[in-house]
């Protein structure tokens, strides 16, 4: 099944009450995204790489004439590098900045489901001190024992989050 496919067969799947959520894995966690910023998914192409990145930015690619950055989320998130494979795909998605919208590419272990949530259905993120940025959380949900964490991409992958420097 090809990376259409398997998108079609998500969607197809996917429930209609609530907010829904893409869910994609890495490193064996499964991880969420609010749909309305997903443009597209798309399996894993080569990128033209930008000089003095840093390495969870693997390059641009031309997306219908647009240039789009792309994020190793792993490596985003500091997971060790993994080898690209055929589940391997890119989420196109876009965020919204303070300055200006942005089409921003994010590298994932694979595709998942797309799950519908409610307000019951979801639970703040608890207060992990400095430890972590809860502005990147959206929350957590739970589904059949799994936990899902529920990401801000705004957040995320904003120019302000990122290292100093290291501005898309």
């Amino acid at each position: 099944m090809d990376t259409a496919q398997a998108l079609n067969t998500v969607l197809d799947n996917s429930q209609d009450d609530g907010d829904q959520f893409l869910t994609f894995i890495l490193d064996g966690e499964e991880y969420g995204i609010d749909i309305l910023r997903v443009q597209e998914i798309r399996g894993w192409t080569r990128t033209t790489p930008i000089p003095n990145a840093p390495p969870y930015l693997k390059g641009v690619i031309n997306l219908r004439g647009i240039i789009v950055p792309i994020l190793d989320l792993r490596e985003r998130f500091g997971m060790q590098a993994l080898e690209y494979g055929p589940t391997t795909v890119v989420i196109v998605v876009r965020t919204a900045g303070e300055d200006r919208d942005r089409i921003i590419g994010i590298v994932v272990d694979a595709v998942s489901e797309v799950y519908s949530f409610n307000g019951d259905d979801r639970q703040a993120p608890p207060d992990m001190g400095d430890m972590v940025q809860e502005r990147f959380l959206q929350g957590l949900a739970t589904v059949d024992e799994k936990m899902i964490v529920l990401l801000d991409i705004d957040h995320l992958l904003d120019a302000g989050s990122l290292p100093t420097g290291q501005a898309l």
